[in-house]
């Protein structure tokens, strides 16, 4: 049931002055109240006054032993039922709570219903569909292909049920000539699993089948559920055979279809994949009848053309010795002529190899390389006495620079550098006193000098 607490208002101090609600008013606040809070809420109980008016919605009341409750379930949700709720029926709803707000009646709007029994056999077939999902027994991977052209079919159902005798007539009108072993079980009852279990099981044993059709026709959970039970699905797992699992109708789904190599939606359906269509066949048939006499003339056709080519190619013997001669003859003049291209072609080879040994002789290859290194010695002392050159020019031109930023040109133009005793240059004249020592470095010599007045600068005043 999902149920949330209504929100706390900020203000929980009682007001001086109270709301007075009209009646229309209370019943809508009711019952905007009830539908937000009380949402999709499960209820169990036996039905009574159960009335199915022409429109199609179903009206009832829910009860158990202390208290009732009015229901209300329209056509739109009542047409997806699977069985006729009766009076005194135990069944669980899954409903909204709303209020009639013309008489103030709060009442169920109900989703969806299920037996009461019902609901605990689909949360059987939960628990054992995850069990047996976890253990791997619905893998793709051990899914066996079925085959395209079985060629012997087993049925294991009823006997006397509508899924046999839908089989039958679809294998009657689409291949009659398939062979077809029924295996009999029950299909509804506590023993009806074991039986189908056991059925699968003697069709292994025999070997004569190649593909098996386990199912059975419409019904309801509780008749369909022999073929939720594990043991029809381990033995559909542990089969050789390829299953298809046939239970039902196309809206209902058992184990026995996730633990199949295929599932169909009704027995009929599974008659339908293993099954070809007779006229496709003899179609196929005719066309590849076609296609054999066609190929079967062609063959003629080319062995005759064949034939004849090697009537024409037949000759007399002398005929054939004369042409036997005369290729051999022509050989043997390719054979010298080919002999005599061979033989200046060697002589050509001999006469370049004699040239490349008189051009690689000791003294001729001395004289080139006294040649080559003369040379070498020229154009290694034009270089020489090049870059040296510019070696001199650069080396001026950088003398010139370094003149012209020197201290030393700067004292021939008269100036001097006048530092203290020890050592530091003199810029400004607040830094001696007067009669302190200093010294004068001239462009050639140095003087000692006494300060006799230090003045400040006129520049500055």
């Amino acid at each position: 049931m999902n149920y949330r607490q209504p929100p706390r208002t900020q203000n929980t101090q009682p007001s001086d002055k109270k709301t007075i609600l009209s009646v229309s008013q209370l019943n809508r606040q009711s019952k905007e109240l009830l539908e937000t809070y009380l949402h999709n809420v499960q209820v169990s109980g036996e039905i009574s006054n159960l009335s199915r008016p022409a429109s199609g919605h179903w009206y009832f009341t829910l009860k158990d032993q202390r208290a009732q409750v009015r229901c209300a379930m329209f056509k739109s949700r009542t047409q997806y039922l699977k069985f006729i709720p009766k009076e005194g029926e135990q069944v669980v709803v899954t409903a909204s709570v709303g209020l009639y707000e013309q008489r103030g009646d709060y009442q169920l709007i109900v989703n969806s219903m299920q037996s009461a029994g019902e609901g605990a056999l689909k949360q059987a077939f939960e628990e054992l569909k995850m069990r047996l999902h976890h253990e791997g027994l619905f893998n793709p991977e051990f899914k066996k292909p079925i085959p395209k052209h079985p060629k012997h079919l087993g049925v294991v159902t009823s006997p006397t049920g509508a899924a046999i005798k839908d089989v039958l007539s679809v294998l009657k009108r689409r291949f009659p000539s398939m062979p077809v072993s029924i295996y009999p079980t029950q299909v509804q009852g506590q023993e009806a699993g074991g039986q189908i279990a056991n059925a699968i099981e003697r069709a292994n044993r025999d070997q004569v089948c190649d593909v098996l059709i386990v199912g059975r026709g419409g019904g309801s959970l509780e008749d369909l559920w022999p073929f939720n039970e594990e043991i029809v699905a381990r033995a559909i797992y542990n089969s050789q055979i390829p299953i298809i699992s046939a239970v039902g109708h196309e809206v209902d789904v058992s184990i026995s279809d996730y633990a199949a190599d295929l599932r169909a939606p009704t027995p009929s359906a599974a008659a339908e994949l293993v099954s070809p269509d007779r006229y496709e066949w003899l179609g196929r048939f005719e066309q590849l009848e076609r296609t054999m006499m066609r190929s079967m003339q062609n063959r003629l056709s080319q062995q005759r053309f064949h034939l004849l080519q090697l009537i024409k190619r037949l000759r007399h013997p002398k005929a054939q010795l004369q042409e036997n001669m005369q290729r051999l003859d022509m050989a043997q003049m390719r054979l010298h002529n080919s002999m005599q291209a061979k033989l200046c072609g060697h002589k050509d080879k001999l006469s370049q190899l004699n040239n490349q040994l008189q051009q690689h002789r000791p003294d001729t290859q001395l004289a080139l390389m006294k040649q080559q290194t003369a040379s070498l010695q020229q154009r290694l002392h034009h270089a020489m006495k090049s870059q040296l050159h510019d070696l001199q020019q650069r080396l001026a031109q950088k003398a010139d620079v370094l003149n012209a930023v020197s201290p030393l040109s700067t004292l021939s133009r008269g100036y001097a550098i006048v530092t203290t005793e020890d050592g530091q240059a003199v810029r400004n004249s607040q830094q001696v006193k007067t009669g302190s020592k200093v010294y004068a470095q001239l462009h050639e010599g140095k003087l000692s000098c006494e300060v006799i007045e230090t003045l400040p600068d006129e520049a500055h005043k």
